[in-house]
């Protein structure tokens, strides 16, 4: 009789979500869902503020990355304004997202999805947490720590603030950088990044253990879309954005993100709060594309950086084309790390970005904009319009967990299908469905407390709703 098999909470992801299993009269999986069950609602109660207040409102979005939303909506509320920030306020910005994109990356390795590849995938619930992991390999977890606070000390440094800094405003940043924070932070970037050389690493030492995984995290061709400079080569905050296909052939022609809508819609579901981006005129759902450190590392020509580009090149003789298989978000984070490790430097070495002119400042000259970066988990986009007085009219927030929505339910019923069977629940099983969610590293809200041992209670009904099985823990 066909039943209904219920994952809720998803632990270990940033936000509130649950995943629904349907099993077949011969106890097989038959489909499978991704449900994000949180509101948010900032796209409406924001219309009606001054634009000027959108970064700061906005980054109350997320309490990991409010990094992301503040340079997103500062981007946007440049273009509002039409005006070109100084060249220090750029690099700036630029250095604040690289620290952003370190420390949120070290947190997905080594306390979020570190437990599955560090402990095993079955390795016992109580004990495949961050504080398993600590007891097991304390020195390499204290590693996680000290590079994650890196990131975080540097945008605290700059920003005034870890969490809700109020730094970056429409027309720049409205403080400079010192002296003193540039020379801390070069002093200690030699560990930083042996660090992360020691976690790439690891990580292959270790890929063989997966076999299985690797064939069914999201192992299907999709399309991928990420940001780029002009020459091709990888770019987080300000460039143009490339869809290739499965082959890594393009779409269309790189694009610059004002142009968007031409290129990207949004279809809605009745089981899910999350939007569902697809690739315009592929149609949904087939317009599936993935986004994020695996889609920039696919759709770059190069990384720029030379301890990144040697990585890149063993990354990419992994397949021909695109490398597939979600697990490989993984590899692909780590390698970030190291690139934005090296971005740091050159942009701390750099006098100009000493510079105290760091903020232009005008009124509302356009009545839309649109802010486009790469947070750490992919493409985020801010679009705003406003009337007159520069209050808000209208937004439109597509961040990168939305991008992934397909693609995250595609890669639920492929792990499902391959691991989950009959009434025999097991807590691997489970494990691996959520896993292939936490490959992907969703932010769902700013839910990042949870040490990887959530309340969990899977119920098997019968096809009259009876309930016949059901396992807690």
């Amino acid at each position: 009789m066909a039943r209904e098999i219920k994952i809720d909470p998803v632990t270990r992801i940033e936000g509130h979500a649950k995943i629904t299993l349907h099993l077949d009269d011969n106890e097989q999986v038959a489909d499978a869902r991704f449900h994000v069950t949180q509101f948010r609602g900032f796209e409406k109660f924001c219309v009606g503020r001054p634009f000027h207040e959108m970064p700061g409102i906005t980054a109350r979005i997320c309490g990991i990355c409010p990094v992301s939303h503040m340079l997103g909506s500062g981007k946007a509320g440049d273009e509002l304004m039409s005006v070109r920030i100084p060249p220090a306020a750029v690099g700036l910005r630029k250095l604040l997202n690289y620290a952003q994109m370190v420390q949120s990356h070290a947190l997905s390795f080594f306390h979020l999805s570190g437990p599955d590849l560090l402990l095993g995938m079955d390795a016992q619930p109580k004990e495949r947490n961050v504080l398993g992991l600590a007891e097991k390999k304390p020195e390499l977890a204290r590693k996680g720590i000290r590079l994650r606070q890196f990131g975080q000390e540097l945008i605290e440094h700059l920003a005034g603030k870890k969490i809700h800094a109020s730094w970056v405003v429409p027309g720049g940043v409205n403080k400079p950088m010192n002296a003193e924070t540039r020379d801390k932070f070069i002093s200690e970037l030699p560990e930083a990044m042996d660090i992360a050389g020691e976690a790439l690493e690891i990580f292959k030492s270790i890929r063989d253990n997966f076999k299985k995984e690797i064939n069914s995290f999201g192992q299907f061709p999709s399309a991928y879309m990420g940001m780029v400079k002009p020459d091709g080569s990888l770019e987080h905050y300000d460039g143009l954005l490339r869809l290739i296909d499965s082959s890594g052939n393009k779409i269309v022609d790189d694009f610059e993100p004002a142009e968007y809508e031409s290129v990207i819609d949004e279809a809605i579901e009745p089981w899910s709060y999350l939007k569902f981006p697809y690739h315009k005129p592929g149609g949904y759902p087939n317009g599936m594309y993935r986004v994020g450190p695996l889609a920039r590392l696919n759709v770059c020509d190069s990384c720029g950086t030379p301890e990144a580009d040697r990585e890149l090149k063993e990354f990419r003789s992994i397949q021909d084309g695109p490398v597939s298989s979600s697990f490989y978000y993984h590899y692909a984070r780590l390698i970030e790390i190291v690139h934005g490790l090296e971005r740091i430097r050159q942009l701390l070495e750099d006098p100009a970005n000493l510079a105290c002119r760091v903020r232009a400042k005008a009124a509302a000259n356009e009545l839309k904009g649109v802010g486009a970066i790469e947070a750490p988990r992919g493409t985020l986009i801010h679009h705003y319009g406003i009337d007159e007085n520069g209050l808000i009219t209208d937004v439109n927030l597509i961040v990168a967990t939305g991008h992934n929505n397909l693609a995250m339910n595609k890669s639920v019923l492929q792990v499902a299908k391959e691991f989950v069977k009959g009434e025999d629940i097991r807590d691997g099983m489970l494990n691996r469905v959520e896993a292939v969610i936490r490959a992907y590293d969703p932010c769902l809200s700013c839910s990042t407390h949870a040490l990887g041992q959530m309340p969990l209670r899977l119920d098997l009904y019968d096809s009259s709703g009876r309930s016949v099985a059901s396992v807690s823990r």
